[in-house]
């Protein structure tokens, strides 16, 4: 058995360290990744080995996979900007009749099919937005489903040959060293078994275990039920035009309280009997920030949003942005020139270039035009415009910019595009002719091309965490296999196990590649053990089958750590979840797949 020596010992500790911090959580993730490399670095500088170099310790942070997962995690964010798939959302929340569980198991089920004949990545792709868009359409957290979309692809791809590359692998390997010919199905009625009894855990005990965490903006926007007074103009081909009052409400207008229609001099008040909206009325309303987004984001806009003019500036006042438009709170400072003023007489939109969409007054909500209430110390104006006008706001003294509430409206004009970019993405990703971090990077291009995503959100959708964690995981494996760890632990485990029967050996075996797929790629681990696994069967006389398949699974139960597998590390950002929340929820799995297995296998291959 081959020696320990200082530079594995190092190894060992910087890893086993680097694990124990990231669990910690005391630090952040990219300040434990940094101190990670940089101690291989030095490690290796001052224990110098030709398999080691600063470039291979620092490849990982250029790695197809780590280029692949950011790629993807753009694209998905101009799905979110155009709010491409919340129709899509809808139609399942109303089929389902708003169940949660009725809404994301059936679906969750058909993902672990699909992963069982597709490529595990593309499969996560196109549903993670939909079940994202599903879970917030319900009012409940993306949290609850993503991770659970991730595990039950791994369980999926556990069943079949093709699953994953790294039955593949495996499959190749032992076709070609051994008389073992595993075929399609060959492995599929023990695979789907540890998948059912995983996906049972997956679905109904693991949402109960993930913790529901936000950024302070969507705490603060989340918990935030306060509605502003708004001012609708009707013109002339406005979508309004001819809506009728029923039962003295306007359908159209059902996410916000209309207060007053002002036709002319004539005020109308509810309730409206018989009313039917035409050119020249003025409809105050009161309104959600959340309404008044949607409200402008629609393809049609409600408000006087993307490229009309705003009901305080006058006619020849520029329009707001036909970019992407802004959205912000800001309060009426103590002392601001606009108490006592109403909008017109401000001219805040001639100094600030901001366009006032709403007024919210915490004392009283008053029934009144929008443009004829004079503003008081306190007042929150909902503002618009591009990001450089809003952030100007911070240097104005009139009023106290809420720099957590600022937020793009979506561009739902952009859908269509958007929709058609991702479906060709995941097209040509799912029937490998072309590789997916070339579809994946392609994808980011479009986004960008046809108007989607600008820079400033694609930036935004980069997630540092993911890109310094897959950088310090790669240097550390390459340290563990580059030291000779990783065979260390192989033939250590060989030497320990020797006289054991094969059903504790093929139990054993499960346990130690399960923890070190972890850490290392799961193929890593596959052509690490693979002819390891081979030996050990010919020494205790049994078919290699068993062994080959006990490999199989156990280096796909990568559910323990975010680094385990490229889906977890793509439902990472989007799941807001954190190192610890894989090793609470999928440390479990592991375990249950394990004893299952362990129970199983024995019994089904007859050892």
């Amino acid at each position: 058995m081959q020696a320990l020596d200082l530079p594995m010992t190092l190894t060992f500790l910087v890893i086993g360290v680097t694990i124990v911090l990231y669990a910690m959580e005391r630090y952040a993730i990219e300040t434990v990744s940094v101190g990670a490399v940089v101690a291989f670095l030095v490690l290796f500088t001052l224990f110098p080995n030709e398999a080691v170099t600063p470039t291979g310790l620092l490849s990982g942070f250029a790695n197809p996979a780590l280029i692949t997962v950011t790629s993807l995690l753009i694209i998905g964010q101009g799905l979110f900007q155009t709010d491409a798939l919340e129709r899509p959302a809808k139609l399942i929340v109303r089929w389902t009749r708003g169940r949660s569980g009725l809404a994301t198991v059936p679906v969750l089920c058909l993902v672990g099919f699909l992963s069982a004949f597709l490529n595990n990545t593309p499969v996560v792709v196109m549903f993670l937005p939909i079940l994202s868009a599903v879970a917030i359409t319900m009012g409940s957290s993306p949290a609850r489903v993503l991770m659970p979309l991730s595990f039950i692809t791994i369980l999926g791809g556990m069943t079949t040959v093709v699953g994953s590359s790294t039955n593949l692998l495996v499959a190749n390997i032992a076709n070609a060293t051994t008389d073992v010919h595993l075929t399609f199905f060959s492995f599929t009625p023990l695979g789907a078994l540890l998948a059912v009894v995983g996906g049972i855990y997956v679905l109904f005990v693991m949402p109960r275990l993930l913790t529901v965490r936000k950024t302070m903006a969507e705490e603060l926007q989340g918990s935030s039920g306060k509605q502003f007074i708004a001012q609708i103009n009707i013109t002339y081909g406005h979508p309004l035009v001819g809506t009728q009052s029923v039962s003295g409400m306007f359908p159209s207008l059902k996410d916000m309280t209309v207060r007053l229609v002002q036709r002319g001099e004539k005020p109308i008040l509810p309730p409206f009997e018989n009313v039917v909206l035409a050119p020249g009325d003025t409809v105050i309303v009161a309104a959600t920030r959340t309404a008044l987004a949607k409200a402008l984001s629609a393809r049609k806009p409600l408000l006087d949003g993307e490229g009309g003019t705003s009901p305080d500036s006058p006619a020849d006042a520029p329009p707001l942005p036909t970019g992407t438009l802004t959205l912000a709170e800001a309060v009426v400072a103590p002392a601001s020139r606009l108490m006592g003023r109403t909008l017109l007489q401000s001219g805040f939109h001639a100094e600030t270039g901001c366009v006032v969409m709403g007024i919210q007054r915490r004392s009283r909500m008053p029934r009144m035009a929008m443009n004829d209430i004079r503003l008081e110390a306190g007042d929150v104006l909902l503002v618009g415009g591009d990001a450089d006008q809003v952030a100007r706001l911070r240097g104005n003294r009139d009023v106290l910019l809420l720099d957590w509430s600022q937020a793009e409206v979506p561009r739902r004009r952009f859908a269509p595009r958007a929709l058609v970019i991702f479906l060709l993405v995941l097209s040509l990703a799912a029937t490998g002719l072309v590789p997916i971090v070339v579809t994946s990077v392609t994808g980011v291009f479009a986004m960008i091309a046809s108007g989607c995503l600008n820079i400033r959100q694609a930036m935004r959708a980069i997630d540092s965490r993911i890109f310094m964690l897959v950088g310090s995981s790669m240097a550390g494996a390459l340290a563990l296999e580059a030291s000779g760890g990783a065979e260390f632990l192989a033939t250590s485990m060989v030497a320990l196990l020797k006289g054991a029967s094969p059903a504790v050996m093929l139990s054993a075996l499960y346990l130690i590649v399960a923890i070190l797929t972890n850490f290392l790629s799961n193929n890593a681990a596959a052509v690490l053990f693979t002819p390891i696994v081979i030996g050990i069967a010919k020494q205790i006389g049994v078919s290699p089958e068993a062994f080959l398949v006990c490999l199989i699974f156990a280096a796909n139960s990568s559910f323990a750590t975010p680094i385990g597998y490229q889906t977890n590390l793509i439902v990472m950002g989007p799941g807001h979840y954190r190192f610890s929340d894989f090793l609470r929820a999928g440390t479990p799995l592991v375990i249950i797949l394990w004893l299952t297995f362990s129970i199983v296998a024995p019994w089904y291959y007859h050892l």
